[in-house]
């Protein structure tokens, strides 16, 4: 079993991000730029990221309930360097004339290509604030200006209405895009829809159209809260190979860890993911990195409340479905919990040997769903355990 987002490998699926932008790239017949323009980026909102092929960001913008795609023209290839900023928080504050405390780091990706990093941001914490992209090369910080910049947009038509945040899980809004993935000259883009079963992934050919067909919405089985569950979103997930089939390898609060086939992935339609690990409540996902080391697939996960784990990946297809409550809270494919890396926000693959970590101190909300984390937050280089 191996991630087709991964090492560069001739023939079959590989677990590389840079295979999955060549793959793609090969199945592109018109220019990747199709449909771009100039102009100011309408952004209400900054939150996850992907990268697709010749060094275009794709930015989740919930709030705008929109994925634009920014042509960032960072196309020179270069070898992976070590990257460590203490308090990165307070030096993009600085960019922007604010406090330390008025800027939210939301995630953090690589370019494949460049291997610069990419952060999206937010300047203030209240409904007001303004989307920051932010590209850190070399150790030198840059805000990247908006005002004029080539780009395209596709709109979420069935995202969830804004609201006033209320109940336990909030605005519902805010978690139209939860995380994206590019795959095959697809876009894939996890999060909530306005539907019965309202959790969602979408699958957005790339060039965009104008607006995307509606979602795919899934159920899972929940071990944690014994309970089947379709309003919960995918927190993090990865493309997957499964005994030479494809899957969206997805984790979800509290926190079941579900295979979805992608031949399951239809406009409109409703599918049901296979539970295959339960990781322990309390808790909710963050990033998941796919890698090999030694001949062995892994997953690093990090997460809010259970530090990183290892997950082991070689055979994800011998475990049997989860379909009733976990007795000891933690069941179906192992994993390691690595011990030094801690209070870990947000991780992205540098190369096949390093990761890249932001780190610092959990937000003030329960331990299932912090909030932004606390300052000071440091960028650091670790090899992959």
């Amino acid at each position: 079993m191996r991630s087709i987002i991964g090492l560069r490998t001739a023939g079959a699926l590989a677990c590389a991000a840079t295979l999955a932008i060549s793959a793609a790239n090969a199945n592109i017949s018109t220019s990747p730029l199709t449909g771009f323009t100039g102009g100011a980026l309408q952004l209400k909102s900054a939150g996850p990221l992907a990268f697709g092929p010749d060094g275009i960001l794709f930015v989740g913008d919930s709030a705008g309930g929109q994925v634009v795609a920014i042509d960032t023209q960072d196309r020179k290839p270069a070898k992976a360097a070590p990257i460590n900023i203490d308090g990165i928080d307070a030096k993009i504050a600085a960019k922007v004339g604010v406090a330390r405390d008025q800027i939210v780091i939301n995630d953090i990706k690589v370019n494949p290509i460049s291997k610069d990093v990419y952060i999206s941001a937010a300047r203030g914490r209240g409904p007001d604030a303004m989307p920051l992209i932010v590209r850190v090369r070399g150790g030198h910080i840059t805000v990247l200006p908006l005002d004029n910049v080539k780009h395209s947009e596709v709109r979420l038509t069935d995202a969830p209405a804004p609201s006033a945040a209320a109940g336990r899980r909030g605005n519902q809004r805010m978690l139209t895009i939860t995380d994206m993935a590019y795959v095959h000259g697809d876009l894939m883009v996890a999060g909530l829809s306005n539907e019965e079963w309202s959790s969602a992934l979408r699958s957005i050919p790339f060039p965009f159209e104008k607006t995307a067909a509606e979602a795919t919405t899934i159920q899972i089985w929940h071990a944690s809260h014994g309970r089947y569950e379709t309003q919960a979103p995918i927190r993090t997930f990865v493309p997957y190979s499964i005994s030479g089939h494809e899957y969206v390898l997805a984790a979800y609060t509290c926190t079941p860890l579900v295979t979805i086939p992608f031949t399951d992935l239809k406009p409109g339609s409703q599918v049901h993911g296979t539970t295959i690990a339960d990781l322990g409540a309390g808790n909710q996902p963050l990033d998941m990195v796919p890698y090999t080391r030694d001949g062995h697939h892994y997953i690093l996960i990090n997460n809010t409340s259970r530090g990183v784990m290892k997950l082991m990946a070689d055979d994800l297809g011998a475990y049997k479905p989860i379909t009733a409550p976990t007795v000891t809270n933690v069941a179906g494919v192992p994993y390691k919990t690595i011990a030094n890396l801690t209070d870990v926000q947000h991780l992205a693959k540098l190369d096949n040997t390093d990761v890249l970590m932001l780190t610092g101190k959990a937000g003030s909300g329960p331990a299932w769903n912090p909030g932004p984390p606390l300052g000071p937050l440091n960028l650091e280089t670790v090899a992959l355990p």
